[in-house]
C-alpha cells in the first residue's frame, strides 16, 4: 500500500506526516523550523515520521508558508524590475514602489497596445545596459510589458537577452496570468521574482533530504489554489505558492475535521489565515491572493491574511498593546536555542530602564548576494552577529545603523528576537516547551519599558494576561472582518471606524457598562487548527458565539493537507476583433490573425487544450481529465445587429500527482 509523506515549513515549526490514503493519519511530528539551514528542521521532521521500508513512500508533498510570510512581513530578495512601456504614473495605485523600496525599478520603450500591435519598439540597449549595471547586485530579474497578456514578444525577448548576459532568474508576467492590469502583473511578477532564492533554497533542501533518507519519491508543492505542482515548476513560479501554507490549511482541515460548510482559522506562529469551506470546496478568489495589503494576480484560496499569531511582535500603541504584523523569535525559544541569552536577560533587569531591553538581533538565513555587494553598515552589522544573537542595546543606534538594521531585516537575512504571546503563555504555565525564566525576564522588561516602573510580580502576570487578550481579540477581529467581506460588508480598516469600535465592545473580556449591550454570532462553526489553536480558539469561540472544531492532528493540518489534493492546471486565450472580418488569437505564444470568428475559435481552443494538458504533465499529473469551454461577448446595435466584443477560451487540466516508479506518460488519459 503506498503511503505518503506530507510536510509543511512555517514560519517557527516545521510539521511532517505519514499518511494512507486508506487509513488516515499514521505519524506526525513537529520540529523547529530553521531558517539559517532549512535542512535541519526538515530532516529532524522527516526522520520522526518514516517507516523503516522507505520504498512505501510513493509521494512527497510540500506546503509552506514562506512566500506568504515574506510578503506579510516585508522581506524579499533584492531585483530589478523592468517595465516595458509603461507609464511610470500608473504604478501609484497599487504602491509599487513601497513594495520594491529600494529595488532598481527601470521604465523602458516597448510593450503593445489592447489589440496586440506594437506600440514602441523595444529598447534592447536599455535591457542589455540595465543587466550590465545591476546583475551583481540582485538576486533575479522581472519583466512585464504593456499589454504584454495580448501579445508576449517584448517580455520574451527581453527574457532571452538577461539569460544571454547573466545567470540571474528571470520572471516574466504573461507566464502568471493571461488576466489584463498591467500595474498588478508588475507587482506580481515582481513579487515572483523576490521568492525565487528563498523557495529554491528550501525545494533543494528537501530534495537532497529525500535522496539522503534513500527515496525515490516524487516532491510536489502545494499552490495557493490548494492544487499540486512539481517542485521543479515551482521553483521558477514561486509566486503560485502565495498562500501555500493557508491553502494547504483549508484542504487538511475538510479532510481531517469531515465538515463541509465551516469557517477555516489557521494560527501560526507569523500569520492567522481565515477561508470558508462550501459544500467541503474551498471557495477561490479569481481575482488573485491578497497577502499583506498587496494584490497580486494568482488565483488562490480565498483566504483572509492577517499579521497574527503565536510570535507576533508585542509593542505598544496608543490606545494600549498592539501584536504583529512582524515576527520575531520569542525570548523563551532564544533562550532555549543560545545559552549566553538568560545572562544578558538578567544583566538587563539589574541596570537601568532601557528602552532596548529585552530585545536581541541574529542571523536569519544566508545572504542573497555576496557580502561585498552589501553597503558598508550593513556589512558591519553582518559581521557583527557572526558568533551568534546580539542584544540590540550592544549595537549601534545612530540613524544609518538602524537603516541597515532594518534593511537586513526586510531582506529577510536577520531577525529580530523580543518578546511575544508565546513567550506570555509561557510565563502563564500554558505553555512549558521553551525558557520560561526568559519569558517572565522578558516581561518585566517590556513591562518596565511600557510603564516606566519596576513592575511586582503580579504586574507580570497581568502584563501577560493583557497580551492573551490581545491575541483574542484581534483573532475576533479577523474573523468578524473576513465574515463581513464575504456578505459584501466592509467594515473599514482603521481600528477607530465605526464597525470595528463594535466589533472591539463585542470581543472585549472587560466591557466598560454601557447604555449598548453588542454581541456578535458567527452561523458558521470554526474549524480552528495550527500548534496554538487549542490556546486562543475556545475563548474566541465562545466570544463570537461559534461552534468550535478542533480536529484531531490540528498542529499539523497543513502537512496533512499537502498531500490530500491534486494537480490543477488552467490556461486561457482570448480572441478579439481589431477590425471588421480580422479575428485575433491572443496566446501565450504570440498571436495569430484569421479571417474568420469559428477558425480562430478552433484554432485557439487546440491551443490551450494542447497547453494545458502540457503544464498538467510538467506539473506532476496523471490520468489527466480535460475540460474546456468558450464564452463570446456580443452586443447588439440600435439596428438590433450583432456586434463581436471577445471570446473567452479555457482549458482545466487536472489529475491525480504522479507517484514514484510512474514515468512520465503511465497513466495519461484524454
Amino acid at each position: 500500500m503506498p503511503l505518503f509523506l506530507g510536510i509543511d515549513t512555517g514560519g517557527t515549526y516545521t510539521d511532517a506526516v505519514l499518511l494512507d490514503p486508506k487509513r488516515g493519519v499514521l505519524a506526525s511530528a513537529k520540529a523547529l523550523t530553521t531558517k539559517h539551514d532549512l535542512a535541519i528542521g526538515i530532516g529532524e521532521a522527516m526522520e520522526a515520521v518514516l517507516p523503516v521500508e522507505r520504498g512505501e513512500i510513493a509521494l512527497v508533498s510540500l506546503s509552506t508558508t514562506l512566500a506568504t510570510n515574506a510578503i506579510v512581513e516585508g522581506q524579499g530578495s533584492p531585483v530589478c524590475l523592468m517595465l516595458l512601456g509603461y507609464d511610470p504614473g500608473s504604478l501609484d495605485r497599487i504602491g509599487l514602489r513601497q513594495a520594491l523600496p529600494d529595488d532598481p525599478i527601470l521604465y523602458l520603450r516597448g510593450g503593445h497596445g489592447p489589440t496586440g500591435d506594437e506600440q514602441s519598439p523595444l529598447d534592447l540597449d536599455g535591457v542589455r545596459a540595465a543587466v550590465r549595471r545591476h546583475a551583481g547586485d540582485v538576486a533575479a530579474f522581472a519583466v512585464s510589458g504593456f499589454f504584454s497578456v495580448r501579445n508576449p514578444a517584448h517580455e520574451i525577448a527581453a527574457r532571452q537577452v538577461i539569460q544571454g548576459l547573466c545567470d540571474r532568474p528571470v520572471t516574466c508576467g504573461h507566464e502568471l496570468t493571461s488576466r489584463l492590469d498591467a500595474p498588478r502583473r508588475a507587482l506580481t511578477a515582481a513579487l515572483n521574482a523576490r521568492l525565487i532564492p528563498q523557495l529554491t533554497r528550501l525545494i533543494h533542501a528537501v530534495q537532497r533530504l529525500i535522496r539522503d533518507q534513500g527515496l525515490s519519491s516524487p516532491l510536489m508543492v502545494v499552490k495557493g489554489d490548494g492544487s499540486l505542482l512539481d517542485a521543479a515548476q515551482a521553483m521558477s513560479r514561486p509566486v503560485e505558492t502565495i498562500l501555500s501554507g493557508p491553502a494547504a490549511s483549508v484542504v487538511g482541515a475538510s479532510y481531517l475535521s469531515g465538515r463541509r460548510d465551516v469557517i477555516v482559522a489557521d494560527m501560526g506562529g507569523t500569520t492567522t489565515d481565515i477561508a470558508l469551506l462550501d459544500d467541503g470546496r474551498p471557495v477561490l478568489r479569481a481575482d488573485g491572493a491578497n497577502v499583506g495589503g498587496w494584490r497580486t494576480m494568482v488565483e488562490a484560496v480565498a483566504v483572509d491574511t492577517y499579521g497574527l499569531g503565536g510570535d507576533s511582535e508585542v509593542s505598544q500603541a496608543s490606545n494600549g498593546l498592539t501584536l504583529g504584523p512582524r515576527r520575531v523569535v520569542p525570548l523563551s525559544l532564544l533562550a532555549h536555542e543560545h545559552a549566553g541569552t538568560l545572562d544578558r536577560l538578567r544583566a538587563q533587569t539589574e541596570r537601568p530602564l532601557s528602552a532596548r531591553d529585552g530585545r536581541f538581533v541574529l542571523r536569519q538565513r544566508p545572504l542573497d548576494t555576496a557580502r561585498e555587494s552589501l553597503p558598508e553598515a550593513q556589512r558591519r552589522l553582518w559581521d557583527a552577529l557572526g558568533p551568534g544573537p546580539r542584544a540590540l542595546s550592544d549595537l549601534p543606534s545612530g540613524y544609518v545603523d538602524a537603516r541597515a538594521l532594518e534593511r537586513m531585516v526586510s531582506r529577510g537575512s536577520v531577525a529580530l528576537a523580543g518578546f511575544t504571546p508565546t513567550d506570555a503563555c509561557h510565563v502563564l504555565g500554558r505553555q512549558t516547551v521553551w525558557s520560561s525564566e526568559a519569558a517572565r525576564l522578558g516581561a518585566r522588561l517590556y513591562r518596565r519599558a511600557m510603564s516606566g516602573v519596576e513592575p511586582d510580580e503580579d504586574g507580570i502576570v497581568r502584563f501577560c494576561e493583557d497580551v492573551v487578550e490581545q491575541v483574542i481579540v484581534q483573532a475576533g477581529h479577523a474573523l468578524v472582518t473576513t465574515a463581513l467581506h464575504r456578505v459584501g460588508e466592509d467594515p473599514g480598516d482603521a481600528a477607530d471606524s465605526p464597525a470595528q469600535r463594535l466589533i472591539d465592545r463585542a470581543l472585549r473580556r472587560d466591557k466598560v457598562p454601557s447604555l449598548l449591550g453588542v454581541v456578535v454570532e458567527l452561523r458558521r462553526p470554526i474549524v480552528a487548527i495550527g500548534a496554538p489553536a487549542a490556546t486562543y480558539f475556545p475563548e474566541i469561540a465562545r466570544r463570537v458565539r461559534a461552534e468550535l472544531v478542533v480536529p484531531d492532528q490540528a498542529a499539523v493540518a497543513n502537512a496533512v493537507g499537502a498531500v490530500a489534493g491534486g494537480v490543477v492546471q488552467t490556461v486561457r486565450a482570448i480572441i478579439t476583433s481589431p477590425s471588421s472580418g480580422l479575428f485575433r488569437a491572443h496566446l501565450r505564444s504570440g498571436v495569430r490573425d484569421f479571417a474568420d470568428l469559428e477558425a480562430a475559435a478552433t484554432h485557439a481552443a487546440a491551443e490551450v487544450e494542447r497547453l494545458a494538458r502540457q503544464l498538467a504533465t510538467e506539473a506532476g499529473a496523471r490520468d489527466i481529465q480535460l475540460s474546456a469551454h468558450r464564452r463570446d461577448r456580443v452586443v447588439r446595435d440600435a439596428g438590433g445587429g450583432e456586434i463581436f466584443i471577445e471570446s473567452a477560451i479555457e482549458a482545466v487540466a487536472s489529475g491525480r500527482p504522479r507517484l514514484a516508479g510512474e514515468t512520465e506518460e503511465e497513466g495519461s488519459s484524454s
